[in-house]
């Protein structure tokens, strides 16, 4: 079976050709028009998207060295993602398919997440035999959720306010950094010191703010955000400069500690073994590390993305599809758009 897998949620444009479980090609084109704004601007990433839809699409089947018919299904996002952008790839993949016959299958975006730390196993082994915890977390969302072996999920917590990603990008914004920041913090902080200046942590056992924090699985980054501004603003701009690094280094580890301890926090509580991390802040390295070595001391297998996987592409939203398809669901033809698209499709529970 060929499944072509189309992505557009935000600003990454992407097309995968997923046969008989196996990645042929995985094309992505990230948007460079949003940088001067410091934020994706949505009206340009449906531009961009709509421009680009046509070519990257082509580029897939191509270096998948197939023709168009011999696709079986087309599968696209349908949501959660910027409603125009979400649009484009939807209506884009509907059409395809309608022209050529086949069945539709629209996938959640973050589901497909969820999902992507096992892209290289195939889609006929994309989870581990038992439950896991996954940590899905990127610019736009943050979640914690229950993954049960087979494949039901619950989402025990997410942020109240802002993701880890946006968090990121915003207080990398205030040092002056370029757009998308978080790679850049991730640079930076590798020479600097994460105990430089303690920022606070929100549900957390180091919060002063919250008594009873163990259970509580949510996540608030926003207050992190007004920290930093604060702080920053009672510093000399040639102070900011000669400790760009360790301030980096600050604001990355009050990110990354907050994600690790609530992370295995879940998984000592439900009583799991495995632990996956997922989306775009899962290729940060320290998360990483200090994911790993959480894992390592709490005897917990851990589960990351090729980094290639790690942001927004088409071949999560193929192999989900395949995954899909392979436990009864049914092709479209049709499927309205939702920029909330409720996480489920049948896989929810809770």
């Amino acid at each position: 079976m060929n499944i072509l897998g189309i992505e557009t949620s935000c600003d990454e444009t992407s097309a995968s050709v997923l046969s008989d479980g196996r990645v042929c090609s995985n094309v992505v084109s990230s948007q460079r028009c949003h940088r001067s704004f410091g934020g994706v601007v949505p009206e340009l990433a449906s531009r961009e998207h709509e421009r680009l839809i046509v070519s990257i699409v082509d580029a897939a089947v191509t270096e998948a060295n197939i023709r168009k018919n011999e696709l079986d299904v087309i599968a696209a996002t349908a949501g959660p993602g910027l409603i125009g952008a979400v649009m484009v790839g939807l209506c884009f993949a509907q059409g395809m398919a309608w022209a050529l016959g086949l069945p539709f299958v629209p996938v959640n975006h973050v589901e497909a997440h969820i999902f992507s730390p096992f892209i290289d196993e195939g889609a006929s082994h994309c989870a581990p035999a038992g439950a896991f915890v996954s940590l899905t977390v990127s610019g736009g969302h943050t979640l914690l959720s229950v993954v049960e072996s087979d494949l039901s999920y619950e989402v025990i917590g997410r942020t109240l306010d802002d993701a880890a990603g946006e968090a990121f990008d915003k207080t990398g914004k205030m040092l002056g950094l370029s757009y998308p920041a978080g790679p850049v913090i991730d640079r930076l902080a590798e020479k600097g010191d994460p105990y430089f200046h303690l920022f606070p942590r929100a549900l957390t056992s180091r919060s002063q703010t919250s008594k009873s924090y163990r259970g509580n699985f949510d996540f608030s980054f926003s207050g992190l955000k007004t920290s930093v501004l604060n702080w920053l603003q009672k510093q000399t701009p040639e102070f900011i400069e000669q400790h760009t690094p360790d301030i980096a280094a600050s604001i990355q580890w009050a990110i990354v500690s907050v994600l690790v301890e609530k992370t295995i926090d879940a998984a000592r509580s439900r009583g799991i073994k495995a632990v996956s991390i997922a989306g775009g802040v899962s290729a940060n390295s320290a998360l990483r590390k200090a994911m790993k070595e959480a894992c390592d001391k709490e005897g917990i297998t851990l589960h990351v993305p090729g980094t290639v996987y790690s942001t927004d592409n088409a071949a999560m939203i193929a192999t989900l599809a395949a995954v899909k398809l392979s436990r009864g669901m049914k092709g479209e033809y049709r499927y309205n758009i939702s920029p909330y698209a409720s996480f489920g499709g049948g896989s929810r529970k809770g």
